[in-house]
Formats: C-alpha cells, sequence, structure tokens
C-alpha cells in the first residue's frame, strides 16, 4: 500500500519539516489502544512515560504492529522510499491539568544518525489539541543545522536530559490530532509541547523512522526492519516481542534505555561539577 500522501502533502512536508493531521484508524480503534496502555499502567502501579521510552516497542507486540501499520509505514514510505527501519519509539501521556511540557528540541541532535533524514510519526490515542498540550513545531527550522542544546533536567520536563533550545514561539505551528490521526515531523524540525490543561489525558505513540541506508554514528546500535529490505547491514536487529512484555526483548529495551539514562547522568554530573 503506497500513495497515502498526496504529492501535494510531500511537498509540504519537504518545504514546511511537518505535515498534520493523517487518518491511520478510527477514534474507537485508537481507544483500544489507549486501553492497553493505561491496563498496563494499572498492572505495572507506574506511568507508561517512566520506562517505555527508547524502544517501547520491545514491550509488546502490539505495538510492534502499531509501527507496522499500512496507513502509517506507506505514509512514510512516500517520504523515505520503500527501505525503511524503525530506529525507536516512546510513549507519552500528559494527565490532565498536568504541569508537564516537553521543551523545544531538536531529534537530530540526539539520534547520531548520517544522514539527517528520520522521519518521527506522532499517533494521538486521545486528543491532542491546542488545550491538551499538542505538539507545536517551528517551520521549516529543519533547514538549518543541529541546535545547541542546554539540558536542563527539570523534573516537569517529559524529555530525559531537559534539553531545550531557544526559538522565536511566534512562528509556532500547532498541530492538534483527534484520536486515530498522526503528525510528521523531520529530525531537525524544531517541535515541543506544552502542560495539558484539559480535563482528559493526551496519550500518544512516537514511532521514529529511518531510510535503511542511513548509519548510526554512536557505535553499532539495533533498529527493527518495517518495510522493504535492508540491504546495507549498518544494523543489528532489535529482537521482537513474542507476547507481551517478553522477558528477553525487555531486558533489552531495558538495557538500551539504562544506557540512555546512565549517560544523561554523567553529563548532568559534569554540568553540576
Amino acid at each position: 500500500m503506497t500513495g497515502v500522501l498526496s504529492p501535494e502533502q510531500v511537498a509540504h512536508f519537504n518545504s514546511e519539516g511537518y505535515l498534520c493531521p493523517v487518518r491511520a484508524f478510527s477514534a474507537e480503534e485508537a481507544r483500544l489502544y489507549r486501553n492497553k496502555i493505561e491496563e498496563f499502567e494499572a498492572r505495572s502501579g507506574e506511568e507508561v512515560n517512566k520506562r517505555l521510552k527508547i524502544k517501547a516497542h520491545l514491550a509488546f507486540p502490539w505495538l510492534v504492529e502499531l509501527a507496522r501499520h499500512p496507513r502509517i509505514v506507506s505514509a512514510v514510505q512516500d517520504i523515505l522510499g520503500p527501505d525503511v527501519l524503525l530506529f525507536g519509539s516512546s510513549a507519552f501521556a500528559k494527565n490532565a491539568r498536568d504541569p508537564r511540557f516537553v521543551s523545544w528540541h531538536q531529534d537530530s541532535a540526539y539520534y547520531g544518525l548520517n544522514p539527517h533524514q528520520e522521519v518521527t510519526v506522532w499517533l494521538a490515542l486521545s486528543r491532542a489539541s491546542t488545550e491538551s498540550g499538542c505538539m507545536k513545531v517551528i517551520p521549516k527550522s529543519h533547514l538549518g543545522p543541529d541546535l545547541v542544546h542546554e539540558e536542563t533536567f527539570d523534573a516537569d520536563n517529559l524529555l530525559a536530559r531537559g534539553q531545550k533550545v531557544t526559538v522565536d514561539e511566534s512562528l509556532a505551528v500547532d498541530m492538534p490530532l483527534e484520536p486515530g490521526e498522526f503528525s510528521l515531523h523531520h529530525e531537525r524540525t524544531v517541535h515541543g509541547s506544552p502542560a495539558n490543561m484539559s480535563d482528559d489525558r493526551r496519550i500518544g505513540i512516537a514511532f521514529f523512522y529511518m531510510p535503511a541506508h542511513c548509519r548510526s554514528m554512536l557505535g553499532r546500535r539495533s533498529a527493527l526492519l518495517i518495510a522493504g529490505e535492508d540491504r546495507h547491514g549498518h544494523w543489528d536487529r532489535d529482537p521482537e516481542p513474542r507476547f507481551d512484555l517478553d522477558p528477553e526483548s525487555l531486558a533489552f529495551m531495558e538495557e538500551v534505555w539504562a544506557s540512555y539514562r546512565d549517560d544523561a547522568t554523567t553529563k548532568q554530573a559534569a554540568r553540576l561539577a
């Protein structure tokens, strides 16, 4: 399945660095996936934000299936071409009247990819409105270089390092989504999201896709083939979960997340020294 995006939509993405909204599936189906997230939270006793941050798809087969959803993958292929790898994924949840936010940042400053061609899909499982703190982007910012980020480690910042850049917020564009819709943005597009001032949770999944020819500039890492072929072999293969919370894939996910956290802790200690 290809051609989910029109030529005009692809041109808009290439020119502006983002696209919104695109429908993946119905609001009713989105509610089923939201229920899965909230059932996991109830069983584990922790918010989905806590552990499902770097390779969330390794926790559940249904998250891998979501990453391979035909309409999502086809939209990504319309931008990246036929051979697509999943580099990572993250779950985000802001509670009702939640002060937490995501600061202005670029993904490219931390992903360590060459060339810079990664595309992030943000899939809404509940309404992401201006009131509930939907994502905002700075149009055309993907056409510039990687920016220098300040790492604040702010407790209310949903980013692990509280990384932020200073922008002219008058240029920002909101990207509201209804349940079952998704947005796309380029890894160099500056983006963020404010606090949730609504009476419902804002829940979504971010999937990080790249063309198979991309290389890791941070040593040998892993990814998951999503569509087409991997004729390059730059990445090891993620261990797909055989069932929910498969100990083998979960251990791998935890190892990757721990490595990222440890690096962040080291940098924070150096900053405070």
